[in-house]
């Protein structure tokens, strides 16, 4: 369900306006894995997480939330395929796009998400808060 309010820094609620209709109906986002095969006695070679977020202005897109190859399996093209295998999830889910943080010093993940097809737009920062 989709509130007509918010709350602002005094802790008293604004009218917002008229929400605009979701995609579809609202719900948790999901997350999707994508696994590699098992090999070598490993439960499998590589992994991919990615998480459908929509947004009431935009619509959905694919958040490449974490990836990861099992060090005997690096520099096969793993990673490669399993990014594309969200990148081709995202697109039958009707997703616009795909994203995913990196550090800009992290040559490999950057290797690997430009050969599946990302591009580094250089447009963004990433801030954060400290909970602990």
């Amino acid at each position: 369900m989709v509130q007509r309010y918010g709350a602002n820094l005094s802790g008293s609620y604004l009218p917002q306006a008229e929400p605009r209709p979701l995609p579809r109906k609202y719900e948790p986002p999901p997350v999707y894995t994508s696994r590699g095969t098992k090999a070598h006695g490993h439960p499998s070679a590589g992994h991919a997480c990615g998480v459908e977020t929509v947004h009431p202005d935009k619509g959905a897109e694919m958040f490449l939330y974490e990836l990861g190859v099992a060090e005997p399996f690096r520099r096969r093209g793993i990673g490669r395929a399993l990014v594309g295998r969200l990148d081709a999830l995202g697109r039958e889910l009707g997703c616009y796009g795909m994203w995913v943080l990196v550090d800009s010093d992290n040559d490999v993940a950057l290797a690997t998400y430009r050969s599946a097809g990302g591009k580094d737009d250089g447009s963004c920062s990433v801030v954060t808060w400290d909970f602990g």
